[in-house]
């Protein structure tokens, strides 16, 4: 998980409106402090300082944006938004009705449906899922037996979870449950065009690939996720897997979609995984166009959210989803692989 510095600039970066109120930018170079989200032009990042607070960054000498308000309480519709989301948070394991949940805000149940999806990129009721998948996994994580778990999120059965315990968790509940306690991962790090390539994978696919300068950040990722798994590190010829990606990142060949994946995702982030995986090489699609293209035209923020969230770089091609304004926007892998990849697929000779 990114922290620290780190996040902050990708929050920025990607104007992410959710990261409003948690810190605020200050500018050296004008003396000014913003909202993450701000629409204001990018400065370098070497001219960027982080606050916790408007009063801190007051306290060092910077003023407030004219523009993006920081010290403003967030609008109306952004409050009830987290007012819902709050709401069913603490009642994620009850069963939820939509008129029950508009009386809460005050708002009839089309708009507040409409309008959260609008903000959210979800409906309230896949919330709720999300949710329940995530306190799922801790209980399950915490060594609860499965079924005591299921119940207590809600679930009137487990057969829920058993019809599609890959998507949702991407093992079965009693691996999952012992952080991928009997799974076997294999993963392989290699040199390649881009730096670093790291792919991992069970025995339904990929379930992990990523670029970097070094193994051992990467490598840390993956012990992360599946701190009990089997994991080994494969030497000799790289499998073929890893070969399809070597290939690729050569110009040898154009696409990646025969690979299998074994990876997990939000109901959301699966729909936007397969949106980027229908564009084709050598184009790019704005975050409001993949927003667009899912009839979701106002969720192009938690498009952009879910590109970060992408386990397996290259696969789900989200290096081709860019700024609306022709910027690059965020890339977990680094910037400049992300220009190099979309100036190697835009070549006629690749």
């Amino acid at each position: 998980m990114i922290k620290g510095k780190e996040f902050r600039w990708r929050a920025f970066e990607e104007r992410d409106a959710s990261a409003d109120g948690s810190f605020v930018v200050a500018v050296r170079t004008t003396g000014i402090y913003c909202r993450p989200s701000c629409p204001s032009k990018h400065p370098k990042r070497g001219n960027v300082t982080f606050y916790l607070s408007p009063e801190a960054a007051e306290a060092a000498g910077y003023r407030p944006c004219l523009r993006c308000k920081p010290r403003d309480r967030d609008a109306p519709q952004t409050a009830w938004v987290k007012k819902v989301c709050e709401y069913i948070r603490r009642k994620q394991a009850e069963k939820i009705i939509l008129d029950d949940l508009a009386a809460e805000v005050g708002l009839s149940a089309a708009h507040l449906q409409r309008t959260f999806k609008q903000v959210m990129g979800m409906t309230p009721r896949q919330y709720q899922e999300a949710c329940r998948v995530e306190r799922l996994k801790i209980r399950l994580k915490q060594g609860e037996p499965v079924t005591r778990a299921v119940y207590g999120v809600g679930y009137s059965s487990t057969s829920w979870l058993y019809k599609d315990a890959n998507a949702k968790l991407g093992m079965t509940p009693g691996a999952y449950r012992r952080a991928g306690e009997g799974m076997k991962i294999a993963y392989r790090v290699v040199d390649s065009p881009l730096g670093r390539l790291l792919v991992a994978w069970t025995s339904h696919g990929v379930c992990h690939l990523s670029l970097g300068d070094g193994d051992e950040s990467q490598v840390e990722a993956l012990i992360h996720e599946y701190p009990a798994a089997e994991i080994t590190r494969e030497g000799g010829e790289p499998d073929p897997w890893t070969l399809e990606v070597l290939e690729y990142l050569a110009g040898r060949v154009t696409r990646l979609g025969d690979i299998p994946l074994d990876v997990a995702g939000t109901v959301f982030q699966r729909r936007v995984w397969r949106e980027l995986q229908a564009i084709p090489r050598g184009s790019t699609r704005s975050y409001e166009d993949v927003a667009r293209s899912m009839g979701q035209p106002k969720a192009a923020r938690a498009v952009s959210r879910a590109c970060a969230a992408n386990p397996v770089s290259l696969i789900i091609p989200c290096h081709r989803v860019v700024r609306k304004g022709g910027g690059l926007g965020g890339y977990r892998w680094g910037i400049e692989r992300k220009r190099s990849l979309l100036r190697a697929e835009a070549s006629p000779s690749t």
